[in-house]
């Protein structure tokens, strides 16, 4: 999958409402749906964090600060920059949220929870999960997860971009 692919298939999911802009309320609302999933309260310092990620974030990626991300401002700013200085740390913010062993990978139902909330499709979970779970543990490493997201939106090789994105896989 080319780059430009792998975008439209991020900004899809992060336009819950398909009308073309991503809102604040709709990127927000992914760890909003985490913090309830998993029941944490919005003191809790996973949560303070996670939020504090997301306003970095957001900030970053709304550059012209106007409340609202089309798909050509997201494609512009997305890539391998953007993910390693604020992608990742929010994604690895929420990875933590779901991760309530604290044993830095996820089993199948914190991963169900993290996909759900995230607004990914749920027709695939167990695939997406087997793409990511490359030694059959029955867990995904923190790392693995990170970076095979960060494969996926740079158009790179992933292990499991299509699955972790598309509802078709």
């Amino acid at each position: 999958m080319n780059e430009t692919a792998a975008k439209r298939l991020v900004f899809a999911m992060l336009d819950a409402d398909g009308d073309g802009i991503i809102s604040k309320d709709e990127y927000f609302a992914r760890a909003e749906r985490v913090t309830l999933a998993t029941g944490r309260t919005h003191d809790d310092p996973l949560v303070v964090a996670a939020r504090g990620a997301g306003e970095r974030a957001w900030a970053s990626m709304d550059a012209d600060g106007d409340g609202g991300v089309t798909f050509d401002e997201y494609a512009a700013w997305a890539g391998a920059d953007a993910f390693d200085t604020v992608c990742e740390p929010v994604l690895g913010a929420l990875f933590d949220l779901v991760d309530t062993d604290k044993d830095g990978a996820l089993d199948l139902p914190e991963f169900t929870t993290l996909r759900t909330a995230l607004g990914n499709p749920v027709s695939n979970i167990k695939s997406a999960f087997a793409a990511l779970d490359t030694d059959g543990d029955g867990h995904i490493s923190r790392d693995d997860y990170l970076a095979s997201v960060r494969a996926h939106i740079t158009g790179d090789a992933s292990p499991m971009g299509e699955a972790l994105y598309d509802a078709e896989s």
